[in-house]
This record gives structure tokens, C-alpha cells and sequence, in this order.
């Protein structure tokens, strides 16, 4: 990145990372809402954008300033902001970030925090195998009725493994000598 003031190198560079701040606006506005076209971004995805791209510092811009910037650049009924007002946003935020900067490199250190980040996941629950899980899950050491209710493989039956079928014969389940009571009788 070049920071050069003359000719319009400031410009061509400023060009590039509204382009990849746009791209990252896109991303962080659709994040966890499948029905959002990323064109709107709501208070909550604006609040992730600024910790997950470090604008939020802890010393100088806190997550109060995050929510106040909000609040000035949405319309007043509104919910969300537009790619135009998270702008606005990034440069009330800019001055009190880069302090000491004039406002086209404050400016220009906002567009590089934000240049190829992706919204994290964290706190995200990941599958566990620790202690007893593996035992608990693993079909082919269930008993008793619960042992219908998968084939060898392992796999479900559904509703199949579900139904109760009466055996109408008289013997209780896995009685193994079921039929051989008159074979056995001295008539």
C-alpha cells in the first residue's frame, strides 16, 4: 500500500479499498440472516464488523462510540444502514481511532482494517467426543428394545424400529425355544 500524496496515488489507492470495504460491508451485513441481501446492515452485524476488524480498541473507540456512530448515520425509523451511512460511520469513528491524522489518512487506516476480514465464528459449538460420548452413541452396544431400533450398519430404522409389533405367540421376546413346547410334552 502507498501512501504517496501527489499526482493521485491517494486517490487510486482509495478507490481499491472502498472496493474490498464494500466486499467486506457485503459480508458482516449477510451474516447470520439467510434472507439478507447485503445491502443493509443491521446494529447488531455493525457492532461484530467493528470487533472482529479491531476498529473497536478498547482505549480510544469502545463499543459505546460503536453504537452512538450508529445511531447518528441511520435515519431515524430505521433499523439498518446502508453501505453510504457505514461510511459516514467509519468516519465518525476514524478521527477518534487515528487521532492526530488528518481525515483521508484516518480515513484510508479505517478501509485497511476492514481490507479481507470475514466475520468470525467464535463461541461456536463443535461436536464433542470426550468421556462417554462415544459409548453412549455407539448403536451396536445398545440392549433391549433399543437395539431395534438400528440395523447393523448402525442406521436409524425410523419408524419401523419405533413400532411396537406384538408377537401374539405366547412367549416372551428371544425366547430362543419359541414353537418346541409339543416336541417336549409326552402326550
Amino acid at each position: 500500500l502507498c501512501l504517496f500524496r501527489g499526482g493521485g496515488v491517494l486517490q487510486n489507492m482509495a478507490s481499491g479499498s472502498n472496493a474490498a470495504s464494500q466486499e467486506t460491508f457485503r459480508k458482516f451485513a449477510s451474516y447470520g440472516d439467510t434472507k439478507a441481501t447485503g445491502k443493509e446492515m443491521t446494529g447488531k452485524n455493525w457492532s461484530k464488523l467493528c470487533k472482529d476488524c479491531n476498529i473497536i480498541d478498547g482505549k480510544t473507540v469502545t463499543s459505546t462510540d460503536v453504537d452512538i456512530a450508529f445511531s447518528k448515520v441511520k435515519a431515524k425509523a430505521a433499523r439498518v444502514i446502508t453501505y453510504d451511512e457505514f461510511v459516514k460511520a467509519l468516519e465518525e469513528l476514524s478521527s477518534k481511532r487515528f487521532k492526530g491524522k488528518s481525515k483521508e489518512e484516518a480515513m484510508d487506516g479505517m478501509h485497511r482494517l476492514l481490507i479481507g476480514k470475514d466475520p468470525a465464528n467464535t463461541g461456536v459449538t463443535k461436536v464433542t467426543s470426550v468421556g462417554g460420548v462415544d459409548r453412549l452413541t455407539d448403536t451396536s452396544k445398545y440392549t433391549g428394545s433399543h437395539k431395534e431400533r438400528f440395523d447393523e450398519s448402525g442406521k436409524g430404522k425410523g419408524l419401523g424400529g419405533r413400532e411396537d409389533l406384538h408377537d401374539n405367540s405366547g412367549y416372551v421376546g428371544a425366547y430362543k425355544g419359541a414353537g418346541s413346547y409339543d416336541s417336549k410334552v409326552q402326550k
